[in-house]
Protein backbone atom coordinates (compact mmCIF):
# COMPACT_ATOMS: atom_id res chain seq x y z
CA UNK A 1 0.00 0.00 0.00
CA UNK A 2 1.01 3.53 -1.06
CA UNK A 3 1.04 5.82 1.87
CA UNK A 4 0.79 9.44 0.96
CA UNK A 5 0.67 12.93 3.01
CA UNK A 6 0.59 15.03 0.55
CA UNK A 7 -2.19 15.49 -2.40
CA UNK A 8 0.23 16.20 -4.66
CA UNK A 9 1.95 12.88 -4.36
CA UNK A 10 -1.20 11.37 -4.66
CA UNK A 11 -2.10 13.07 -7.55
CA UNK A 12 1.18 11.73 -9.35
CA UNK A 13 0.26 8.39 -8.83
CA UNK A 14 -3.50 8.38 -9.56
CA UNK A 15 -2.27 10.38 -13.06
CA UNK A 16 0.43 7.39 -13.80
CA UNK A 17 -2.37 4.91 -12.89
CA UNK A 18 -5.04 6.81 -15.43
CA UNK A 19 -2.40 6.60 -18.13
CA UNK A 20 -2.73 2.83 -17.62
CA UNK A 21 -6.73 3.40 -17.84
CA UNK A 22 -7.50 2.35 -14.28
CA UNK A 23 -10.72 3.30 -12.87
CA UNK A 24 -10.17 4.78 -8.86
CA UNK A 25 -12.45 4.13 -6.48
CA UNK A 26 -12.21 6.54 -3.54
CA UNK A 27 -13.28 6.12 0.21
CA UNK A 28 -13.01 9.41 2.48
CA UNK A 29 -12.90 8.40 6.49
CA UNK A 30 -11.93 10.69 9.34
CA UNK A 31 -10.08 7.23 10.75
CA UNK A 32 -10.47 5.12 13.43
CA UNK A 33 -11.43 2.45 11.02
CA UNK A 34 -13.85 -0.17 11.66
CA UNK A 35 -15.74 -3.11 9.98
CA UNK A 36 -18.03 -0.91 8.47
CA UNK A 37 -15.13 1.36 6.63
CA UNK A 38 -13.12 -1.72 4.94
CA UNK A 39 -17.19 -3.28 3.74
CA UNK A 40 -16.70 0.09 1.99
CA UNK A 41 -12.80 -0.35 0.73
CA UNK A 42 -14.01 -4.06 -0.54
CA UNK A 43 -16.92 -2.02 -2.28
CA UNK A 44 -14.74 -0.05 -4.09
CA UNK A 45 -12.01 -2.81 -4.66
CA UNK A 46 -15.19 -4.92 -6.49
CA UNK A 47 -16.23 -2.20 -8.70
CA UNK A 48 -12.74 -0.49 -9.20
CA UNK A 49 -9.22 -1.28 -10.27
CA UNK A 50 -7.28 0.98 -7.70
CA UNK A 51 -8.51 1.67 -4.02
CA UNK A 52 -8.17 5.13 -2.41
CA UNK A 53 -9.01 5.96 1.34
CA UNK A 54 -8.24 8.80 3.03
CA UNK A 55 -7.77 9.49 6.72
CA UNK A 56 -8.15 13.28 8.26
CA UNK A 57 -10.29 14.55 10.70
CA UNK A 58 -11.91 17.21 9.11
CA UNK A 59 -12.33 20.11 11.95
CA UNK A 60 -14.41 22.25 9.77
CA UNK A 61 -17.32 19.86 10.32
CA UNK A 62 -17.23 19.75 13.88
CA UNK A 63 -19.26 22.69 16.06
CA UNK A 64 -18.17 21.39 19.46
CA UNK A 65 -14.53 21.88 20.41
CA UNK A 66 -14.81 19.16 22.70
CA UNK A 67 -16.13 16.66 20.33
CA UNK A 68 -13.34 17.49 18.15
CA UNK A 69 -10.51 17.05 20.67
CA UNK A 70 -11.76 13.29 21.98
CA UNK A 71 -12.72 12.27 18.19
CA UNK A 72 -10.57 8.63 18.26
CA UNK A 73 -7.56 8.44 16.35
CA UNK A 74 -5.95 5.14 15.74
CA UNK A 75 -3.67 5.29 12.93
CA UNK A 76 -1.20 2.69 13.38
CA UNK A 77 -4.48 0.05 13.34
CA UNK A 78 -5.77 2.12 10.36
CA UNK A 79 -3.17 0.68 8.85
CA UNK A 80 -3.20 -2.20 9.51
CA UNK A 81 -6.51 -2.85 8.53
CA UNK A 82 -6.14 -1.02 5.42
CA UNK A 83 -3.01 -3.25 4.59
CA UNK A 84 -4.96 -6.40 5.60
CA UNK A 85 -8.04 -5.53 2.98
CA UNK A 86 -5.57 -5.01 0.33
CA UNK A 87 -6.41 -1.04 -0.42
CA UNK A 88 -3.87 0.40 -2.61
CA UNK A 89 -3.20 4.27 -1.59
CA UNK A 90 -3.85 5.94 1.93
CA UNK A 91 -3.51 9.64 1.77
CA UNK A 92 -2.96 11.06 5.35
CA UNK A 93 -2.77 14.53 5.00
CA UNK A 94 -1.99 17.56 7.74
CA UNK A 95 -4.41 20.20 8.00
CA UNK A 96 -2.02 22.55 6.45
CA UNK A 97 -2.34 20.28 2.93
CA UNK A 98 -6.36 20.14 2.91
CA UNK A 99 -6.48 24.13 4.14
CA UNK A 100 -3.42 26.15 2.63
CA UNK A 101 -5.49 28.63 3.42
CA UNK A 102 -8.88 29.35 5.49
CA UNK A 103 -11.46 27.92 3.54
CA UNK A 104 -14.58 30.84 3.74
CA UNK A 105 -16.79 28.71 1.28
CA UNK A 106 -20.31 28.47 1.71
CA UNK A 107 -22.46 25.94 0.23
CA UNK A 108 -26.19 26.03 -0.30
CA UNK A 109 -27.84 22.33 0.22
CA UNK A 110 -31.47 24.07 0.31
CA UNK A 111 -33.56 22.37 2.62
CA UNK A 112 -31.03 19.48 3.57
CA UNK A 113 -29.36 22.27 5.63
CA UNK A 114 -32.25 22.92 7.58
CA UNK A 115 -33.43 19.56 9.12
CA UNK A 116 -31.86 16.68 11.35
CA UNK A 117 -28.06 16.75 11.77
CA UNK A 118 -28.00 20.18 10.02
CA UNK A 119 -30.23 21.67 12.49
CA UNK A 120 -28.95 20.13 15.33
CA UNK A 121 -25.29 20.38 13.82
CA UNK A 122 -25.26 24.31 12.84
CA UNK A 123 -22.38 24.31 9.85
CA UNK A 124 -21.65 20.74 10.02
CA UNK A 125 -22.61 19.78 6.72
CA UNK A 126 -20.64 23.21 4.94
CA UNK A 127 -17.51 21.55 6.55
CA UNK A 128 -18.44 18.02 4.99
CA UNK A 129 -18.68 20.38 1.87
CA UNK A 130 -15.61 22.05 1.89
CA UNK A 131 -13.44 18.61 2.65
CA UNK A 132 -15.12 16.31 0.12
CA UNK A 133 -14.84 19.06 -2.59
CA UNK A 134 -11.24 19.36 -1.72
CA UNK A 135 -10.89 15.68 -1.66
CA UNK A 136 -12.80 14.32 -4.84
CA UNK A 137 -10.97 17.33 -6.79
CA UNK A 138 -7.70 16.41 -5.56
CA UNK A 139 -8.20 12.83 -6.22
CA UNK A 140 -10.36 12.90 -8.96
CA UNK A 141 -11.99 9.23 -8.36
CA UNK A 142 -14.52 7.53 -11.08
CA UNK A 143 -16.68 6.87 -7.92
CA UNK A 144 -15.97 7.65 -4.33
CA UNK A 145 -17.80 5.29 -1.42
CA UNK A 146 -20.04 6.64 1.48
CA UNK A 147 -21.65 4.51 4.13
CA UNK A 148 -25.15 4.57 4.90
CA UNK A 149 -25.31 5.17 8.30
CA UNK A 150 -25.02 8.98 7.36
CA UNK A 151 -28.03 8.81 5.21
CA UNK A 152 -28.18 12.61 5.46
CA UNK A 153 -24.58 12.79 4.19
CA UNK A 154 -25.00 11.22 1.44
CA UNK A 155 -27.83 13.21 0.41
CA UNK A 156 -25.44 15.83 0.70
CA UNK A 157 -22.88 15.21 -0.96
CA UNK A 158 -25.12 14.11 -4.16
CA UNK A 159 -25.78 17.34 -3.97
CA UNK A 160 -22.31 19.29 -3.64
CA UNK A 161 -21.08 16.76 -6.63
CA UNK A 162 -24.34 18.08 -8.76
CA UNK A 163 -23.45 21.66 -7.71
CA UNK A 164 -19.66 21.45 -8.79
CA UNK A 165 -20.38 19.65 -11.66
CA UNK A 166 -18.23 16.55 -10.55
CA UNK A 167 -17.13 13.79 -12.78
CA UNK A 168 -17.72 11.17 -9.57
CA UNK A 169 -20.54 8.42 -9.10
CA UNK A 170 -21.31 8.57 -5.71
CA UNK A 171 -22.10 4.99 -3.99
CA UNK A 172 -24.21 4.91 -1.25
CA UNK A 173 -23.22 1.17 0.58
CA UNK A 174 -25.17 -0.53 2.99
CA UNK A 175 -25.03 -0.41 7.50
CA UNK A 176 -22.91 -2.79 8.96
CA UNK A 177 -23.84 -3.97 12.56
CA UNK A 178 -22.39 -5.14 15.19
CA UNK A 179 -23.37 -8.88 16.63
CA UNK A 180 -26.13 -7.35 19.10
CA UNK A 181 -27.25 -4.54 16.09
CA UNK A 182 -25.49 -1.37 17.13
CA UNK A 183 -24.50 0.33 13.79
CA UNK A 184 -20.80 0.11 13.61
CA UNK A 185 -18.84 3.89 14.06
CA UNK A 186 -16.19 4.93 15.63
CA UNK A 187 -17.51 6.24 18.33
CA UNK A 188 -18.53 3.31 20.00
CA UNK A 189 -15.36 2.94 21.17
CA UNK A 190 -15.71 6.00 23.13
CA UNK A 191 -18.59 4.26 24.80
CA UNK A 192 -17.52 2.78 28.69
CA UNK A 193 -18.69 -0.76 29.17
CA UNK A 194 -22.17 0.45 30.56
CA UNK A 195 -22.71 2.80 27.89
CA UNK A 196 -22.14 0.42 25.40
CA UNK A 197 -25.01 -2.04 26.82
CA UNK A 198 -27.25 0.64 26.97
CA UNK A 199 -26.36 1.57 23.40
CA UNK A 200 -27.32 -2.10 22.34
CA UNK A 201 -31.05 -0.75 22.78
CA UNK A 202 -30.82 2.03 20.44
CA UNK A 203 -31.31 -0.67 17.28
CA UNK A 204 -33.72 -2.70 19.41
CA UNK A 205 -36.43 1.06 19.78
CA UNK A 206 -35.87 1.58 16.04
CA UNK A 207 -37.07 -1.81 14.89
CA UNK A 208 -39.98 -1.93 17.38
CA UNK A 209 -40.60 1.98 16.01
CA UNK A 210 -41.04 0.54 12.98
CA UNK A 211 -42.98 -1.68 13.19
CA UNK A 212 -45.44 0.57 15.51
CA UNK A 213 -45.42 3.09 12.82
CA UNK A 214 -46.25 0.71 10.24
CA UNK A 215 -49.61 -0.63 12.40
CA UNK A 216 -50.31 2.32 14.70
CA UNK A 217 -48.76 4.93 12.79
CA UNK A 218 -46.06 7.25 13.19
CA UNK A 219 -47.06 9.76 16.10
CA UNK A 220 -46.84 6.19 17.92
CA UNK A 221 -43.81 5.59 16.98
CA UNK A 222 -42.49 8.71 17.81
CA UNK A 223 -44.32 8.44 21.29
CA UNK A 224 -42.71 5.22 21.95
CA UNK A 225 -38.97 6.73 21.19
CA UNK A 226 -39.47 9.20 23.29
CA UNK A 227 -40.82 7.16 26.08
CA UNK A 228 -37.96 4.94 25.83
CA UNK A 229 -35.41 6.92 25.53
CA UNK A 230 -36.91 8.69 28.86
CA UNK A 231 -36.52 5.45 30.72
CA UNK A 232 -32.66 5.28 30.86
CA UNK A 233 -31.47 7.98 32.99
CA UNK A 234 -27.95 8.01 30.92
CA UNK A 235 -29.84 8.66 27.13
CA UNK A 236 -31.05 11.21 25.78
CA UNK A 237 -32.74 11.84 22.42
CA UNK A 238 -31.62 14.51 20.00
CA UNK A 239 -34.18 13.35 17.45
CA UNK A 240 -36.17 10.67 15.99
CA UNK A 241 -38.30 11.49 12.53
CA UNK A 242 -39.58 9.41 9.90
CA UNK A 243 -39.20 11.12 6.43
CA UNK A 244 -39.37 10.70 2.45
CA UNK A 245 -36.92 8.22 1.76
CA UNK A 246 -36.02 10.64 -1.37
CA UNK A 247 -36.33 13.65 0.30
CA UNK A 248 -36.12 13.53 4.02
CA UNK A 249 -39.08 15.61 4.15
CA UNK A 250 -40.94 14.80 7.62
CA UNK A 251 -44.33 12.32 7.20
CA UNK A 252 -47.23 12.69 9.27
CA UNK A 253 -48.47 9.15 7.38
CA UNK A 254 -46.79 6.49 6.10
CA UNK A 255 -48.55 5.98 2.03
CA UNK A 256 -47.81 2.62 0.36
CA UNK A 257 -46.64 4.36 -2.71
CA UNK A 258 -43.74 6.06 -0.65
CA UNK A 259 -40.46 4.56 0.55
CA UNK A 260 -39.98 6.22 4.42
CA UNK A 261 -37.25 6.12 6.52
CA UNK A 262 -36.85 6.41 9.85
CA UNK A 263 -34.01 8.50 11.44
CA UNK A 264 -32.37 8.87 15.41
CA UNK A 265 -29.85 10.86 17.31
CA UNK A 266 -29.33 9.80 20.78
CA UNK A 267 -27.13 10.56 23.42
CA UNK A 268 -25.79 7.77 25.58
CA UNK A 269 -23.74 9.40 28.28
CA UNK A 270 -21.90 12.02 26.29
CA UNK A 271 -21.72 9.96 23.38
CA UNK A 272 -24.07 10.76 20.45
CA UNK A 273 -25.05 8.12 17.97
CA UNK A 274 -27.15 8.17 15.36
CA UNK A 275 -28.80 5.56 13.06
CA UNK A 276 -31.62 4.75 10.96
CA UNK A 277 -33.81 2.36 9.55
CA UNK A 278 -36.31 2.16 6.22
CA UNK A 279 -39.64 1.62 6.76
CA UNK A 280 -41.03 -0.60 4.07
Amino acid sequence: MQVFQQISEVKTYILSQKQQDKTIGFVPTMGALHQGHISLIVQSKKECDISVCSIFVNPTQFNNANDLSRYPRTPELDIQLLEQVGCDVLYMPDVKDIYPTTDTRQFNFGYLDTILEAEHRPGHYNGVGQVVSILLKGIEPDKAFFGSKDYQQVMVVKSLVDQLNLPVEIISCPILRENDGLAMSSRNMLLTLEERKIAKLVPKMMEESREIAKKNGISAAKSYIHNEVAKVSIMKLDYYEVCNADTLEPLTALKPTQQAISLIAVFVGNIRLIDNWMID
